[in-house]
């Protein structure tokens, strides 16, 4: 039943080619995998294997493979990714020796790509649980793992006709999980190899922290100086029905500066923007030292500055949760400020717990956003204090990655 359910979705991802460019993307590089590993792979060496599926669930293995790069330089790396979104962000990345999507899990593909591949162990980050890959991994005796993973009970591993699902996990060697109520939930299910590690995405943020840019138009716009700039509002993978919240509200308070980043920035996206705008505003590709400063809002029409961005904000609002879910908030709370967000966020261990520490909260509506801001920007004390809990909430979960290192690499 799973061959033919996993056969029945490469087809339909096959059809969509037709009409979605993400599906084509994903399918043409597919066909390109084992070609690439063929040329690439050296078939005397040995290979750690990273699988991640998207973009974001990279940069939480992205510690890990950096640990290993920084302790064993002579290590191999492969990195896949299932998702266009992962693969065309970070074909280049440096660290992987060979990175390449993918293919569907079918039992031809698996065997085929493992036979070209020479396995040391292979890491699949936080989601990704192919039945097919995961037992030929294990018949093959090569230890593999997953890393920042969190289970629930209505997910299918512990449903009453979960069991082929939960057979799935006693492929891994170790699970290392989030938290404590992952692990008794596996441990209540027979799954024994589990350790409570942490979440790497706090070791990542707080790297992107250590290493963030210093942006001088950015300072210009806020009028920074050595004593004081202008206050800020930083929201970042905003979507519509965020920023119709949002510029609404900066629209009628002058006393502060908005930078917003969307999360998409076509030309469509960035105009739908600054029709709501009413205050000045200028795109950060427009930026210049004569023009900064005469700008309210600056919209963000590049990647690669938000989490940068954050370090000029008193408060953050983080986009998404009014559709499918919210972004990330750490690299908002790193900075230790407070965090704001949509009502969609239960599915985010991180969230939910930053607003138990004090750091962030939810907004419903803008009703609420306006009595949440207004309040933040009129007791300055309460926001510090609120932005001194969301520093702390970070520091507090660092270690992750050295857990696993140790685990793994340290006998």
């Amino acid at each position: 039943m799973y061959n033919i359910i996993i056969l029945f979705y490469a087809w339909a991802v096959r059809l969509a080619t037709i009409f979605n460019q993400k599906a084509k993307l994903m399918i043409d590089g597919q066909k390109q995998t084992f070609g690439l590993l063929k040329q690439k792979i050296n078939p005397r060496a040995k290979y750690i294997w990273f699988h991640a599926a998207s973009l974001g669930e990279f940069e939480q293995g992205r510690p890990l493979i950096e640990k290993i790069k920084k302790e064993h330089p002579n290590a191999q790396i492969l990195l896949t990714f299932f998702s266009p979104s992962g693969y065309e962000v970070r074909k280049n990345y440096p660290q992987a020796d060979v990175i390449c999507y993918l293919p569907f899990d079918t039992t031809k593909n698996v065997t085929q790509f493992l036979d070209l591949v020479p396995l040391e162990m292979a890491i699949f980050i936080k989601y990704e649980f192919w039945k097919n890959y995961l037992d030929t991994l294990a018949q093959r005796n090569i230890p593999t793992y997953i890393i920042s993973a969190r289970f629930t009970p209505n997910q299918i591993f512990f449903k009453g006709y979960g069991a082929l699902y939960r057979d799935i996990l006693r492929n891994y060697n170790t699970l290392f999980v989030q938290d404590s109520n992952s692990k008794e939930l596996l441990a209540a299910n027979g799954i024994n190899r589990v350790i409570v590690s942490g979440d790497t995405r706090f070791d990542r943020v707080n790297e992107i922290f250590q290493q963030k840019k210093q942006l001088p138009l950015i300072e210009k716009m806020l009028h920074v100086s050595p004593n004081t700039k202008d206050l800020a509002l930083v929201a970042g993978s905003t979507w519509s029905k965020d920023e119709d919240i949002i510029i609404a509200y900066f629209n009628q308070n002058p006393d502060i500066k908005l930078i917003i980043a969307p999360h998409e920035i076509g030309d469509e996206r960035i105009q739908q923007i600054i029709d709501k705008l009413d205050r000045p505003w200028l795109r950060y590709s427009e930026l210049t030292e004569t023009n900064a400063g005469t700008a309210d809002c600056v919209i963000i029409d590049c990647f690669g500055l938000l989490s940068s961005i954050y370090r000029y904000g008193e408060i953050a609002y983080i986009g998404g949760g009014f559709g499918h879910g919210i972004h990330n908030v750490l690299e908002a709370a790193v900075y230790g400020i407070p965090v704001l967000w949509g009502p969609k966020y239960h599915a985010f261990r991180e969230a939910e717990n930053l607003i138990l520490e004090g750091g962030g909260g939810s907004i419903a509506d803008a009703e609420t956003f306006i009595n949440r801001m207004d309040a933040l920007l009129l007791m300055t004390d309460w926001r510090e204090e609120m932005g001194k809990q969301a520093g702390l909430f970070i520091t507090k979960n660092l270690g992750a990655t050295d857990t696993i290192y140790t685990k793994l690499f340290v006998k």
